[in-house]
């Protein structure tokens, strides 16, 4: 671009419009270059440490609040009455809306990210597609047209050959997309992955592609400035996923040499110079085992994961981001580019990973992040997980000179990680970690549908889980006798709990031995405990001849417990009734299953429905979740609308269906009851 005059566009305020972790990620590297930040906020993000954060705060909105960081007039609204220069789109939500964009322009704003015409070049799933076959990049075989009756696609779908992927031409996320494996399943395929792209992008439009069988989720991060530089940082390895959104992110790739990581580099910066694209963006690939790769998609915004790369370059990439938007140069070019070490990224997700990822929400109780390694949050204790925002709630990222090293650092962390009052996916991102494949470097896409089996087993010492639940909750029972050190002169009588670990109740009793010792007998197995010191929220004790300590929070009937590295989450049911079939919708009416919105009521009343067949969809946290029908019967009554924002537990279709006959409870044994 010699001898054009470049325009810059200096700011000194910036207004990051998004929420959580990622505007207080963006907030660090803002202040450290001189910059005031404003926060915006829904009605349920009111007292979020973002919001606290920030020099400044403009409420955007109250109903739906998910609905409240897609709304543009209020956004630039806010950044108007904040004095606000320049906008920060975050990496979710309007990141990647053109018009956004276009409208900051418009308003004489500073956009922190690419042209509205490079996000509507490159933005559209099908778009993209067409440029890159021009520019020679391979692609994905598919269908990306423009008539989108079920009938044509349907068609495309048997001659592109299944499997085939249904993507969100406007998505992201994994959300608007499935994969399918025969054409029966296509239609239903086909209508659930338009609704869910409808509610997260406001466009039902989808393309097909055929479906790579095991690849490797590749991303390359790219940079270009106005001054018509452009650079390549890398690959990013993105393969751990599930419900096709990604858990592990590493840098480098295990996978990609260095020659290959020069060719997909060298693609990478060819395609961000054909569209004169400006600040920072991901062209996504799959690479199969022969060593092909395949253009998936570009995101022309910051990634989730872009910590991992910003660890093996030394670079900030909000740094970056913020001196290409004021038309500065990017001041690197490629041979300044140097790696060095690995990183790895997990990403730490409210949701029980042993009931199909159901997302949760409520209270987190107890946060407590690991020291010396990098954490990306916007919690503490007490903090309230809303349903209305993607399940991740944290990042947690080690950098080693190896891989092994980096890994064996971030299995220590996720080991010291305290997160009680929600489940979260902690025990399973260590057993990803320390999974046989992915420790060799070989996972793939495939990695947790392969070994969902052993990545989803119950622990093997769940026996002794059982046993340090119940003397916990024995001990710190408000009306339990108080503990000390060594002998008693008084021992208890037996008394039975009934305990939940999430695997079903468990029967077990605890005894108190005249020795000061405790011994919890379950199943005929004994177990002997030796407690050297018990505070408010720790424990450290003697079992089995080695002295151990576990992190806790009693909470009513609840108890919280971190011990081997892993969260324990358990419930008294000692003073409960049996549990029945009601949970189960055995009684005919069906429960949401967690908070969310009601997206398709699939049956209506007077219907004849079959015990799991599909009733209702609910969407949380991004993520469409199909209800089935507990039993057979006859739909009754429909309790909800779709729309309809729902609590868990809410009866939301009754069936007619089989009569429950329900047993008391068995009286159990009270703490008062001891023997001299």
């Amino acid at each position: 671009m010699s001898g054009t005059i470049v325009k810059r566009t200096p700011f000194f305020k910036i207004l990051i419009a998004n929420r959580g972790e990622i505007a207080l990620r963006i907030m660090r590297s803002a202040r450290r270059l001189g910059h005031g930040v404003v926060a915006v906020y829904s009605d349920a993000d009111r007292d979020a440490l973002h919001v606290r954060e920030a020099d400044q705060a403009v409420r955007i909105g109250e109903a739906l609040p998910a609905q409240s960081y897609l709304k543009i007039d209020a956004i630039i609204a806010a950044a108007k009455a904040s004095g606000a220069g320049a906008v920060h789109p975050g990496y979710g939500f309007l990141a990647e809306n053109e018009d956004f964009a276009q409208a900051c322009r418009d308003a004489g704003l500073v956009f922190i990210g690419p042209s509205p015409e490079a996000i509507l070049a490159m933005g559209n799933k099908a778009g993209a597609k067409e440029i890159m076959q021009r520019a020679g990049v391979p692609c994905v075989p598919g269908y990306q047209g423009a008539d989108q009756s079920d009938a044509v696609m349907l068609a495309e779908a048997r001659t592109i050959g299944f499997p085939v992927m249904i993507k969100a031409v406007a998505g992201g996320g994994g959300r608007g997309m499935r994969l399918v494996t025969d054409a029966a399943a296509f239609p239903d395929a086909l209508r659930s992955a338009r609704s869910e792209a409808q509610g997260a992008f406001g466009d039902p439009t989808v393309i097909l592609e055929r479906a790579i069988v095991n690849p490797r989720h590749i991303e390359i991060q790219v940079f270009g400035d106005r001054h018509g530089n452009a650079i390549h940082l890398g690959e990013r390895d993105c393969s751990v996923q599930r419900r096709h959104q990604k858990l592990v992110e590493e840098a480098p790739s295990p996978a990609v040499t260095p020659e290959l990581r020069a060719r997909m580099g060298a693609v990478a910066v060819q395609a961000v110079k054909a569209i004169g694209y400006e600040g920072a963006g991901t062209l996504e690939f799959l690479l199969d085992r022969a060593g092909n790769f395949y253009f998936m998609e570009m995101n022309t915004r910051l990634q989730v994961e872009h910590p991992v790369t910003e660890a093996i370059t030394g670079l900030d990439l909000v740094e970056l981001q913020l001196r290409v938007a004021s038309g500065a140069p990017l001041g690197l070019t490629q041979e300044d580019i140097k790696f060095f070490g690995h990183a790895i990224e997990v990403r730490l997700c409210s949701e029980d990973a042993a009931h199909d990822f159901m997302p949760q929400s409520g209270t987190m109780a107890r946060w407590q992040m690991p020291d010396g390694i990098r954490v990306e949050h916007a919690l503490q204790s007490g903090s309230e997980i809303p349903p209305f925002y993607d399940s991740m709630i944290a990042k947690v990222i080690s950098q080693g000179t190896t891989r092994a090293e980096a890994r064996g650092k971030l299995i220590c962390a996720l080991e010291q990680l305290t997160a009680f009052g929600i489940t979260t996916n902690q025990g399973f991102l260590i057993d990803c970690l320390r999974h046989p494949v992915f420790a060799r470097g070989e996972a793939t896409t495939a990695f947790i549908g392969d070994n969902r089996e052993a990545l989803l087993a119950v622990r093997p010492d769940r026996g002794s889980d059982v046993a340090l639940a119940a003397l916990l909750l024995y001990v710190t029972h408000p009306h339990a006798p108080p503990w000390q050190r060594g002998r008693s002169l008084s021992a208890t009588f037996p008394l039975g709990l009934r305990i939940d670990l999430g695997h079903g109740v468990q029967e077990i009793e605890i005894v108190r031995e005249r020795d000061g010792s405790y011994l919890a007998i379950r199943n005929g197995d004994r177990f002997s405990f030796v407690i050297d010191e018990l505070g408010q929220d720790s424990i450290r004790f003697h079992h089995d001849g080695v002295m151990e300590h576990a992190q806790f929070l009693r909470d009513g009937d609840r108890l919280y417990i971190l011990h081997r590295g892993v969260t324990l989450a358990a419930r008294d049911l000692t003073l409960a009734p049996p549990e029945s079939a009601t949970a189960a919708g055995g009684d005919g009416k069906v429960r949401a299953a967690m908070n969310g919105r009601v997206v398709a009521v699939l049956v209506k009343p007077g219907d004849k429905v079959a015990a799991g067949q599909p009733v209702m969809t609910l969407e949380a946290m991004k993520m469409e979740h199909v209800h089935t029908a507990g039993v057979a019967g006859t739909v009754s009554s429909i309790d909800v609308a779709e729309g309809e924002q729902v609590t868990t537990g809410k009866i939301v279709v009754e069936i007619e269906g089989t009569t429950l006959i329900y047993e008391a409870a068995c009286p159990v044994p009270s703490f008062s009851q001891q023997a001299t």
